[in-house]
């Protein structure tokens, strides 16, 4: 029997109006999942982590597969257009659309089946990469593709874009190891498929079902076009443009699943898929060429490639450059080889001596031939896994480069024969010449050179509709230079909208017929992802940024916003969609983003409240954040927002969410004290509340009435906090016991301010006097104000900027003659040394006062490894686990404590836990209690619990501190550095 194929796809349908209200009602009567159609959740999910942006209809979280079965019919009844999203990572705008967007990532995330007889198992769409590995550890097994979002990404989104990463040098592309996919069409026929024999195939053609009209025309797709197929599909490792009508070919077994990987959630949604698993490599070891230039490095390619590495990487130095700017792995950076371009060369074996030996036997055969390189050879784990940070971290350090143009993606993801990629990468860079794209500062040039695919981030002018039409004229001059050396316009991050346009000029145009013919037999309606590889929408329209982008740019700001020109709306574009804080683990010693990682939720992960910022300055005019300063949407967003400070170290686009958060609640709330939560003036007016219990000397009294059960349920009550233990007040404050202190010690190395922040001076006092015992033994002098201080840090946290501003400022004067006179300033309390450090310079810029502090402001570590020579801690000699404050490891860093710790003979092990969960006022606001308890269960208590007696429990945060004396139970509780180096110092001075 003869089915005529259906005519192609090949323009979008007009739209007809779609009822709104009443398919959310009949999502939320139907569906088992989340239905959100709320004006925060559509901002949130308005773009990913390309150039473009599409208001989405709603957004449907189901909780298993069959739920998302069901809001797709749900969908077709009203002719609703759908989109399958996973991490939200794509760089080719495949993951915006004006759609219905299934987000899978929340829930439906469970391994089904692991079968590692056969190397296999089940998943569903939503688990992310590395969760995926983890619980396949035991096996000895993992999912061999590894995209440098591998922490983020989600296994159907991999498919969906039949990602690769540096390990398809081993293992291959997603089409290479999936097994079967379980798909559902639009029209709801729904089955597996796979590779399928000729056997197969006629049981499927007896059925006379649905199914068995799609294999029939997949048949003549495959007949009608097979020659044009070989001939116009590059032989290339990495060709992921267009649909793999490749896979249709009996060389590869008519593989239906095969032909649906990379399709971009345009022709189906995948429900299910059971992956190919691979043996983990035991051992491995790094080899770095350095080369004297990106096309030397590329030339080399074909010489290394014999050798069978396990990964092939290349980066030049503007790359290197750019991460030196951002501070991004120093250590690993300073152990590359000489040269301004290098290739990273990964071997793995059975055991050490293999992987070390296949490296040795490259660097041999390199010796003396016409590419040899300068060389560093790695073979200690922990340092291999620094060096290859480097070239992960390329998206993140080249997007926004302090004092740099921003660079966006684009032309990101081109492939060619790797034999040819030396030739490729000179012209390539003669183009952006051509351009005026290729200045000193100009793109960095990385990639998987192995495989010829090469990553850059150019410096396009998105911001002018010139900038617009040159990026235009760019991108099709670049796409003919792929075409005439072979390549592909995508390696491994797909078309979407970026290069659909343009597959014509790669494939010709009767290959895209045939892509217009397979959307028609799966979507003839075009309901699945729209404009996305076929009848693609252009790929300068529905631009993020674009000539016509005019935000409103608010003036009147508490913060100055140094790295954005003063701009709230530059920094609302920082983020650049890459996920980083969407990551399931602290590995790495992350922080970043303690509610996202509790709740799952697109809106709080940073990048999802930078996305709603970005959308309350309403750009375009069609935002559906439309109140300013005033949006609930944003304010609910931000409510959850721990402002750990996390994402402005860990986020690649050093995105500051922190600062964006309280600049935003005092804007919200100005005006209308009435509408602040009654919990930011208790919580925000401690200090001024504690110096009037110091003055008073009324500490028991009011330790007693809070910890009378009627009275501290009155007392929370009327100040909305949430049913929390109120820590007690000292007896005595830091200060009162030290003025009526002796001095001791000679002082020789001169006088340190010790600054009494409200938290050690009235709640944790002993903290101090340990500090004192300590740096007086060491030979330090003390003095410290006796008058009432501030650093103002509880009025910014609760986003009361104005009264922060004030009583910075005349903390600023009292401490001005110290510093002037070269004084330098000693913080205990983490959070309070970071206002100094870091709020106070963007709070008054340009103060000079206020930078004397900055720079003259140092943490104990500090003092004591970098301000005095020949010092030599006591020595503690037991083991310790630490947890560092969320506003150290973002502001100041934990490696001077390292150190010292190092020093003092303690074996130190910094948890990987993240936030505590407390962060301040956070954890004790009503409504904040599940995520509080939730980010500290994570790691931090469980790790806690389970620690030796014997073991240090080290915390310098009084955030920290108090999270762990109220949770942890079994009368555990944790101390200061300050505390724990005094002991030992009194130990030893005893003995």
């Amino acid at each position: 029997m003869v089915i005529d194929l259906p005519a192609p796809v090949q323009q979008r349908p007009r739209e007809q109006p779609i009822d709104v209200d009443a398919l959310s009602g009949a999502l939320r009567d139907r569906v088992d999942g989340e239905v959100r159609f709320d004006a925060g959740t559509r901002g949130a999910y308005s773009t990913d982590a390309s150039n473009f942006r599409q208001v989405p209809i709603g957004v449907v979280v189901p909780r298993t597969p069959d739920a998302a079965v069901d809001a797709i019919a749900v969908a077709r009844r009203f002719g609703a257009p759908v989109l399958s999203r996973g991490g939200g990572t794509s760089l080719a705008g495949q993951c915006t659309n004006t759609a219905v967007v299934i987000d899978w990532s929340k829930y439906c995330h469970r391994v089904e089946t692991v079968d590692a007889g056969n190397r296999s198992c089940v998943v569903q769409p939503g688990i992310v990469l590395d969760e995926l590995n983890r619980q396949l550890a035991d096996t000895g097994l993992r999912f061999g593709p590894e995209p440098a979002t591998h922490m983020n990404c989600t296994l159907g989104g991999m498919i969906g874009n039949n990602s690769c990463g540096a390990t398809a040098q081993r293992t291959g592309k997603v089409v290479d190891n999936l097994a079967r996919l379980e798909v559902l069409l639009y029209d709801g026929t729904r089955f597996w498929c796979g590779p399928t024999s000729d056997e197969e195939y006629a049981e499927i053609e007896r059925r006379g079902d649905l199914r068995s009209s799609i294999y029939r025309q997949l048949r003549q797709i495959r007949d009608g076009y097979a020659e044009e197929i070989r001939r116009r599909f590059p032989d290339i490792p990495r060709r992921v443009s267009g649909y793999n009508l490749d896979s249709l070919l009996p060389e590869h077994e008519f593989d239906v699943a095969g032909l649906l990987t990379g399709s971009e959630s345009t022709l189906v949604t995948v429900l299910r898929a059971e992956l190919k698993l691979v043996p983990v490599i035991k051992e491995k070891s790094l080899v770095v060429l350095g080369y004297p230039d990106i096309g030397a490095a590329g030339d080399a390619v074909p010489a290394v490639l014999p050798h069978q590495p396990i990964a092939l990487e290349g980066v030049d130095h503007k790359l290197i450059r750019d991460e030196q700017l951002k501070n991004l792995n120093p250590q690993a950076l300073s152990e590359l080889p000489q040269g301004r371009a290098f290739l990273m060369v990964q071997f793995g074996g059975d055991d050490q001596d293999e992987a070390d030996r296949r490296a040795e036997q490259l660097i041999r055969e390199l010796r003396g031939s016409e590419h040899e390189p300068s060389v560093a050879f790695v073979d200690d784990a922990e340092r291999e896994a620094e060096l290859w940070q480097v070239r992960e971290a390329g998206l993140g350090a080249t997007a926004h480069v302090p004092h740099r143009p921003d660079t966006f993606e684009g032309w990101e993801d081109s492939a060619v024969p790797p034999d040819r990629l030396g030739d490729y990468l000179r012209r390539l860079r003669g183009l952006y010449e051509e351009f005026g794209y290729a200045s000193d500062t100009g793109p960095s040039l990385y990639g998987h050179f192995g495989q010829g695919c090469v990553h850059t981030r150019i410096p396009f002018d998105l911001y002018t509709a010139h900038g617009v039409r040159a990026y235009r004229r760019f991108m099709e001059r670049a796409a003919d230079l792929v075409a005439e050396f072979g390549g592909s316009f995508s390696g491994e991050h797909g078309d979407g909208q970026s290069r659909g346009e343009l597959l014509t000029r790669m494939f010709g145009d009767r290959i895209v017929d045939a892509f217009g013919r397979l959307k028609a037999i799966f979507d003839p309606q075009d309901r699945m992802n729209p404009g996305k590889v076929v009848a693609p929408y252009r790929l300068d329209e529905n631009l993020r940024l674009g000539g016509d982008w005019g935000p409103w740019d608010p003036q009147h700001l508490y913060f100055s916003y140094p790295d954005d020109s003063g701009s709230l709306a530059e920094a609302a574009n920082r983020c650049v969609g890459v996920g980083r804080c969407r990551q399931h683990s602290n590995s790495g010693g992350e922080v970043m983003c303690p509610s996202y990682q509790v709740t799952g939720e697109e809106e709080h992960s940073t990048r999802g409240r930078a996305r709603l910022l970005f959308e309350m300055l309403n750009g375009h005019g069609d935002s559906p954040v439309t109140d300013g300063w005033r949006s609930d949407a944003v304010h609910d967003a931000l409510d959850l927002c721990l402002a750990c400070k996390g994402c402005k170290t860990d986020c690649p686009a050093n995105v500051d969410m922190a600062s964006y958060k309280v600049e935003f609640m005092s804007h919200y709330y100005r005006g209308r004290p009435w509408k602040r939560p009654r919990s930011d003036y208790a919580i925000g007016w401690v200090p001024a509340v504690a110096q009037l219990v110091s003055r008073l000397r009324i500490a028991p009294l009011v330790n007693r009435l809070s910890h009378t059960a009627a009275l501290h349920a009155v007392a929370i009550r009327l100040a909305a906090l949430a049913d929390r233990e109120v820590p007690p007040f000292a007896e005595q404050t830091l200060q009162q016991w030290f003025t009526d202190r002796r001095a001791t010690g000679d002082g020789h190395r001169g006088n340190i301010l010790l600054w009494p922040d409200t938290f050690t001076n009235n709640f944790h006092p002993q903290v101090g006097r340990a500090a004192v015992r300590l740096l007086e033994q060491a030979g330090w002098r003390i003095s410290m104000p006796s008058g009432p201080v501030c650093c103002g840090l509880t009025w910014i946290s609760t986003g009361q900027l104005g009264v922060a501003r004030r009583v910075l400022s005349r903390t600023v004067r009292q401490l001005a003659p110290h510093v002037r006179a070269g004084g330098l300033v000693l913080g205990l309390e983490p959070s309070c040394t970071a206002v100094f450090r870091s709020d106070a310079g963007e709070l008054f810029p340009t103060d000079r006062d206020v930078r004397k502090l900055q720079d003259q402001t140092v943490t104990l570590a500090e003092l004591l490894t970098e301000h005095s020579p020949g010092y030599q801690p006591p020595q503690v000699d037991r083991s310790a686990i630490a947890q560092v404050h969320c506003h150290q490891h973002a502001v100041m860093g934990w490696a001077a404590d390292h150190e010292l710790l190092q020093a003092a003979g303690v074996d130190v092990e910094q948890l990987e836990s993240g936030c505590c969960g407390l962060a301040g006022n956070f954890g004790f606001e009503r409504g904040h209690e599940e995520v509080s308890k939730g980010a500290a269960e994570r790691v931090l208590l469980p790790r806690v619990r389970d620690a030796d007696a014997t073991t240090a429990v080290l915390a310098d945060g009084f955030s920290c501190r108090t999270q762990i004396h109220e949770l942890a139970g079994n009368g555990r509780h944790a101390v200061h550095l300050a505390e724990l180096l005094a002991d030992a110092d009194d130990d030893q001075h005893r003995r």
